[in-house]
């Protein structure tokens, strides 16, 4: 594994982190034995950074990871993020009817106190805010989660989803080490504005589903229909769009053949290579999309095989949005 240093830091985390949501719900049914074993692996691989929320699950995913995290703690750089919210007797998804997002002060402190409990921890190494809210000055916010780093409950802090503006205004208020937000071959309209951002800021980008939910690995050969799969619902898995979506992905797999690399590797390498500040965390649950994923890290573009990847991104324009209607709307705030 190669490591890359985490913004002002100077933590070194794995150039490759991994995405745990999917271990507790989203993309089908809990297996927590494979899951353990899966980031049980992780280790064995150096794959060091582990990312979570306290929503992933409604506080499944923290306590499945305690179960390999607590009797590991110091090889581990554990982030986890706060700020969903599920209404009393309301299941649903984040931006859904059933959940809504508290930036507030007082939740924020409420929310740390419950994600060590179940993490089985006393510091938590990167706190996010899951999203901006709209209601809640980010001063405010961040001002809260400052708190928590003077009483030691927090060491860095992130943002995720969050506009160039609502970056300005953090750092103003406290560091922010990273920004998390959605990053892929499928999703680049964070290159405008908000990478340049980071840079100018010194955070570093944490793209979350850089495979695209699982579109870009080639392994989806139709729209998911699942009762426990949320693509289903995504605009950009309908029926229409999937359909016109996987034109990208079945030429990313030609060129993957090329470099004698699955289409995820090609996804994630590409990933690598838009700047020593970017540490993607692809997620899974299976050992072997771990290795697979994780063996990305070797895998080297000369500049010609890298402009014609993004090439194809470009012409390729991905139909629908990366999220339902509500959801967007907690986006890039």
């Amino acid at each position: 594994m190669n490591y890359r240093t985490l913004g002002k830091t100077g933590e070194k985390l794995s150039a490759i982190g991994l995405g745990c949501m999917g271990m507790s719900f989203a993309y089908g049914p809990r297996d927590d034995e494979q899951s353990v074993a899966t980031l049980e692996h992780a280790l064995e691989l150096g794959v060091n950074f582990w990312d979570t929320a306290d929503m992933y699950g409604f506080g499944h995913n923290e306590s499945l990871l305690s179960n390999v995290l607590v009797p590991n703690r110091e090889k581990i750089f554990i982030a986890t993020k706060f700020g969903f919210r599920q209404k009393e007797n309301s299941p649903g998804f984040s931006g859904t009817p059933g959940t809504y997002f508290d930036g507030s002060p007082e939740y924020v402190k409420q929310a740390c106190e419950a994600s060590l409990k179940r993490l089985g921890v006393d510091t938590i190494d990167l706190y996010y805010s899951h999203r901006v809210d709209p209601n809640v000055p980010i001063e405010e916010t961040v001002g809260a989660m400052g708190e928590l780093v003077k009483e030691g409950k927090v060491r860095y802090l992130g943002l995720s989803e969050a506009s160039p503006a609502s970056l300005k205004k953090a750092v103003a208020e406290h560091p922010i080490a990273t920004l998390q937000s959605e990053y892929s071959l499928f999703t680049r309209d964070l290159e405008k504005e908000i990478i340049p951002a980071c840079r100018e800021l010194g955070i570093t980008l944490i793209p979350y589903s850089p495979l695209g939910r699982g579109m870009l690995t080639g392994a989806l050969k139709e729209a998911p229909k699942g009762e426990d799969d949320y693509r289903k619902n995504l605009p950009r898995f309908q029926e229409e769009s999937f359909i016109h979506n996987k034109k990208l992905v079945d030429k990313l797999e030609e060129l993957a053949k090329q470099k004698d690399c699955t289409p995820a590797q090609l996804a994630i390498a590409w990933l690598l290579h838009q700047g020593e500040d970017i540490i993607p965390i692809p997620g899974t649950k299976k050992v072997k999309y771990l290795e697979e994923n994780a063996a990305a890290v070797d895998l080297t573009f000369s500049d010609e095989e890298l402009k014609t990847v993004t090439e194809l991104s470009d012409t390729v324009k991905v139909l629908g949005e990366r999220y339902t209607e509500g959801a967007m709307k907690l986006v890039n705030n």
